[in-house]
């Protein structure tokens, strides 16, 4: 794609919001072509054309023209009239369902950072009781629908026109996994034990009383044991039953970051050489993933980085294997993989803005 590509951000104002205005801001192909902000706006501030940008995120206001940009009011009718052709959803799961057909009729494409329509079985959207659910508009939407994870769907999401961002927990043990278990190396009898610990922004910009500083300083805790919204996108996505795997969220006292530590056992044992090379071969064409060779992942080196850092040890015996998977929650777990996915989406390359 040669020509100035209009993209537009609905839901700015959340952690993932700033987030993906500032990659869409810096990104080199979109120089000169500032995204659109839009959103809820009150009647005064729409009568000033808008909420300035700088006064949602300081920390966006340069002197190379951001700080004329405002969020202003949404409608079908600013979007057409500013040419926007990619739309990311940054927006809440309900409000998602409602939007994004409504986005497809008007012929865009569209990148949603909810869980609106990330999971193909209903037994799995179960979680969020979508109203819809059912009605041939959101059954015709899902079917349309790819899960934005480029290391494992890169050629559905070239040519998609709705992207479904894969969630923060997910996009950690995903890839760590669905290596393993394509290649058929699991035990999977045996079970896959994933205990994985996140930042305080991923429970979003709203305060609830388990994530005020109060309670989360110097607390760890367990969270959605055996109910997370997340775990059909495991199921569906490393190609498992429920009974496979048992996923355990913690809260940890950090602002941003997630490590996923999963245990597995094999078929027979392995040598470090082979789980290895496994990785190697089915991340050989994934820019945004390292893979540690000698030594274990930590959150410090994946925070503020789009990557998703996986590495392993195996026991005495090579029967089971320990695996440490990071990411930034707010970039690789969402505005980052976002901006990926529509790299692919153009035809630009993968890693373009992000690396």
């Amino acid at each position: 794609m040669s020509h100035a590509v209009q993209t537009a951000v609905i839901g700015v104002t959340g952690y993932a919001g700033a987030e993906l205005a500032r990659l869409l801001l810096h990104h080199p192909r979109l120089k000169g072509t500032p995204p659109v902000f839009a959103g809820r706006v009150n009647e005064k501030d729409a009568a000033r054309g808008g909420v300035p940008l700088e006064e949602i995120h300081p920390q966006l206001a340069d002197n190379n023209g951001s700080r004329s940009l405002k969020m202003q009011p949404f409608s079908w009718k600013a979007m057409a009239d500013r040419g926007v052709e990619v739309l990311f959803l940054a927006t809440p799961h309900e409000q998602s369902r409602e939007w994004v057909p409504e986005a497809l009729e008007h012929g865009l494409r569209v990148v949603d950072l909810s869980g609106a329509w990330r999971l193909t079985e209903a037994k799995n959207r179960a979680v969020y009781a979508f109203e819809d659910e059912g009605a041939a508009t959101a059954t015709a939407t899902q079917a349309q629908a790819v899960y934005g994870m480029p290391e494992l769907h890169r050629a559905e999401i070239a040519e998609a026109k709705l992207v479904a961002n894969p969630g923060c927990y997910a996009t950690s043990v995903i890839l760590a996994v669905r290596p393993l278990v394509a290649a058929g190396l699991l035990d999977l009898a045996h079970g896959i034990v994933a205990d994985s610990k996140s930042g305080v922004s991923g429970a979003g910009k709203a305060p609830t009383a388990k994530t005020h500083y109060m309670y989360a300083a110097d607390n760890l805790s367990a969270y959605g044991v055996f109910s997370h919204r997340h775990t059909g996108e495991l199921l569906e996505q490393i190609g498992i039953a429920a009974g496979d795997i048992v996923f355990t969220p913690h809260l940890l006292p950090i602002p941003r970051g997630i490590m996923s530590t999963i245990y597995v056992r094999f078929k027979e044992p392995q040598t470090r050489d082979i789980v290895l090379q496994v990785y190697r071969d089915f991340f050989a064409a994934s820019p945004m993933v390292r893979i540690y060779e000698n030594s274990l992942p930590q959150i410090q080196y994946s925070v503020r980085t789009n990557f998703a850092d996986i590495g392993f040890q195996l026991s005495n015996d090579g029967r089971r294997a320990v695996i440490v998977s990071c990411l930034d929650n707010l970039l690789k777990g969402a505005s980052g993989q976002a901006v990926q996915n529509m790299n692919v989406m153009l035809g630009w390359n993968e890693a373009e803005g992000l690396a």
